[in-house]
Parts: structure tokens; sequence; C-alpha cells
């Protein structure tokens, strides 16, 4: 059988800040913040400075979506524009603001979700509904994404207009889409439409200030939260590197030759950094999700997405080629495209082995010369693997 290697058109860990833009609201202070756990405990600015969001205006996640606790999140470094207020965190931001002026409100929010979360299509769609906009096809959709600059990195925004489907009043949002590792972080604005407009450029400056911060272990998601016909987007067991001394309870493996240990981001078992020449790269993740991890489709369009290729059907992937790894059929998935975070071309090997109530995940992506130099160290990793819990 053949592998997987075909290349089409692109998809969503767990916290959320919600951002308000004050351009033109008479201040000239910049104030820059450092969101962590102890956010939490940051009191709501009282009801008359900053009123509750409407109905129309709320940050609901999309049916079924969990968000883990996130005081668990990596923390965010970001420089907060005049104007903007904090307030109180909610379990899925990671950092909460506002902004009231003349009577006006706006409300954004920074959403990362691990795992599966629906691709980006379907909540460029949601975002459409809240504002009264038809959905439109994944095609359609991607001719209005508008490339931004989100840290050192390169996110899609939407930016729509319409009306509040309950009350009529005039809406816009602004949702800004990033893939960063395995986690899907979405940062909206959302409000009046003339305010939401004059915040856009304040908006994409805090973006831009954005700072990623070290990684932290993750909560487990508990997927049966989910409904039946929703992918799995958590469940990852926390962990550290398989060779940390805690680390009894993890898996154990022969690392290939060349393989750095590299820092851990939120759902990652394991990483590894692989040099090559002219500073090219690629890395090999490993992660695990609880029983079937949502299905196979879900997962090789969410590395696909990564990739900047339209998703697949089940039917699509029937003939994938396997090899033996613990007793259990590893599925082997090869695709090519062009990295989401970097815009540069990418090769993706990756195995997807069910095993012991778990499902786990080797993914190996970056350069396209060292990919394919490593593919079969990565299949050697995959089968020295041993499970302490897997019968």
């Amino acid at each position: 059988m053949k592998p997987f290697t075909h290349s089409f058109g692109r998809p969503l860990a767990t916290a959320a800040l919600l951002i308000f833009a004050g351009a033109g609201c008479g201040r000239d202070s910049v104030k820059v913040y450092h969101a962590d756990a102890s956010d939490t405990a940051t009191p709501a600015p009282p009801a008359a400075a900053m009123p509750a969001a409407p109905a129309g205006m709320a940050g609901a996640m999309p049916e079924g979506i969990v968000a883990s606790d996130t005081g668990n999140q990596p923390p965010l470094q970001y420089t907060l524009p005049a104007g903007w207020e904090k307030k109180a965190l909610t379990q899925m931001r990671a950092a909460s603001f506002g902004i009231l002026q003349d009577g006006k409100q706006a409300d954004v929010s920074v959403v990362p979700l691990g795992g599966m979360a629906g691709n980006d299509a379907a909540n460029v769609n949601r975002w459409r509904g809240a504002v009264g906009l038809p959905t439109l096809a994944e095609a359609d959709i991607a001719k209005l994404a508008e490339k931004v600059p989100v840290a050192d990195l390169t996110g899609d925004l939407f930016d729509l207009a319409g009306t509040a489907p309950g009350s009529g009043d005039e809406e816009r949002i602004l949702g800004v889409i990033l893939h960063r590792d395995d986690t899907s972080w979405f940062f909206k604005m959302t409000g009046d439409a003339g305010l939401v407009a004059a915040q856009k450029p304040a908006f994409i400056a805090f973006l831009k200030s954005i700072q990623f911060g070290g990684s932290a272990a993750p909560a487990a998601m508990d997927m049966s939260q989910l409904p039946p016909s929703h992918p799995a987007i958590g469940g990852m067991t926390p962990s550290t590197p398989a060779t940390s001394t805690d680390a009894a309870d993890k898996p154990t493996w022969t690392v290939p030759a060349g393989w750095q240990e590299g820092p851990l981001t939120q759902f990652l078992i394991a990483k590894y950094v692989i040099a090559g020449g002219g500073g090219t790269l690629a890395e090999v993740n490993v992660a695990s999700l609880k029983d079937a991890g949502g299905g196979l489709a879900p997962n090789v369009n969410r590395w696909r997405a990564q990739l900047g290729l339209a998703p697949v059907t089940e039917a699509d992937l029937a003939n994938l080629t396997t090899i033996d790894a613990s007793g259990s059929k590893a599925t082997l998935v090869e695709l090519a495209g062009t990295d989401a975070r970097t815009g540069k071309p990418a090769q993706l090997v990756g195995y997807i082995l069910p095993l012991g109530g778990q499902t786990w995940f080797y993914k190996l992506m970056g350069d396209a010369g060292i990919v394919a130099q490593q593919k079969n160290a990565l299949v050697k990793f995959v089968q020295s693997a041993k499970y302490p819990d897997a019968h």
C-alpha cells in the first residue's frame, strides 16, 4: 500500500484572552502585563464602569468544546493599549479585557484549544452566525482571511460586520486564528460595529506584542463531556520527557542520535528537535489522547491543517500503510505542504497508534530534507517505545 501523500488546502489549548482596544480614547499611557495563573484572582471592574456584554457578544465556544482550567496555561506577555481594562478570568480565558467608550462596548477574547476543535471554516462560520451572516464554503472563507502578525508568527484575521440576531444592533467581529504547535489560538474582538472598527489598529498592535511563555502541564480534559459527533479536543495526559526521573508511568524509548530534547508545549508528552544544515529544523512531537482520540480522520485533518491542506474523509484514509508497534498497528501518515506557522514548505511523517485505552501520536514535521532523512529513525523510535500501562 502506498503512503498517504496528498496536498490540498487548511483547521483549532486552552487559554483565552478577552481583549478590547481603546484607540482614540484620550489616553497616551501603555501598560505591559504578564498574564499567568494569578490573574484568576483579579476582581472584575465595577458594573458601572464595565457592564456585562450583551447576549449577542457572548464569547461562547462552539457546542461541545470543552476548555481546560486556564490556571494550567503557559503565561502570556503582551502590551495593553490605553483604554483596555482587565476583567476577571473565566475558565476559557487566559486573560480578559473590556472597553467602554461613549456608552458603547466591545469584548475581545483569546481562547487556545488543544487537539481538534473544528476546522477554521467551521469556527469562522460560527462567528458569522453571531453577527447574522450566512455560512460560506471553506474556499470562500479562505479568500476572506487577512494575514496579521501574532507574536513572531502569522495568523488569519476575519473581519465580519453584521447585526446581532437577537437585538438587530450593528455588531462586528474581528477574529484571528493562529496555529502554534498542536494548539489553535482564537483571538476575537466583538462588540458595537463602530467601536470595533475604530479599535482594529489597537487590536492588531496587541496581537503583534504577544509573547508566548514557557510550557505548563495541562489538566486532562474529560472527553466524555463532548457530544458523540464531536472530535476529541483534549484528554492528553500531562507529562515530562520520558528521560525524567519522575516519568516512571510514561513510555520509555530509544532516542535516535542527533535528536535534542526540546521544551514541552501544551499537550505534549515529549518533544525533540533535529537540526540540519543552513539553519533548517524538524521537530518530533509525541502526544496521547484517551480512547480513540476522536477518530483517525479528525486527527489526520488536524495535521493537514498545520500544513495548509484541506480536510479529507474517513474513506480517503482507508488504505493507509501500518507498521507493527508494541503488539498493535500504527498507521502511517505522510503529508507535504506549507507550514502554517512559518509559511515555508514542510513535510510531515506521523504515526497514530491505538494502545491500552489511549491513542498515541508521533509526528515528525519540518524541513523536507531532514524529514526524509529521519523517517526510518522515527519508525525505530516508535517501535522502541515501552508503555508501562499497555496490556
